[in-house]
């Protein structure tokens, strides 16, 4: 049964940096897109960004450009999120994605697990 667990949210202050990890099981990792998601209170889960299977291109979300960087180690099927100059804007529950092509994942049409918080205080 395919898996994803995400791990690493946390509090911290604006200007603060966090590192998302999710862990893949029940699939072949490096066959899948991957990618995140999030969603703030009162608001719609929207993309963050993606990685292809084999790392080889990444995408973002315009409000995280230059600040956020994905990274996949499919040796030990995981992605990672790395996430720079924190802003309270970020605050939101962070989800792992997945799916067979980046346009499947953008769109919101693929896989994702429970989530871990972010909490970023001015």
């Amino acid at each position: 049964q395919v898996q994803l667990v995400e791990s690493g949210g946390g509090l911290v202050q604006a200007g603060g940096s966090l590192r998302l990890s999710c862990a893949a099981s029940g699939y072949i990792f490096n066959s899948y897109v991957m990618g995140w998601f999030r969603q703030a209170p009162g608001k719609e889960r929207v993309f963050v960004a993606a990685i292809t299977s084999n790392g080889g291109n990444t995408y973002y979300a315009d409000s995280v450009k230059g600040r956020f960087t994905i990274s996949r180690d499919n040796a030990k099927n995981t992605v990672y999120l790395q996430m720079n100059s924190l802003k309270p804007e970020d605050t939101a529950v962070y989800y792992c994605s997945r799916a067979v092509s980046v346009m499947v994942l953008t769109q919101g049409r693929g896989y994702w697990g429970q989530g871990t918080q972010v909490t970023v205080s001015s």
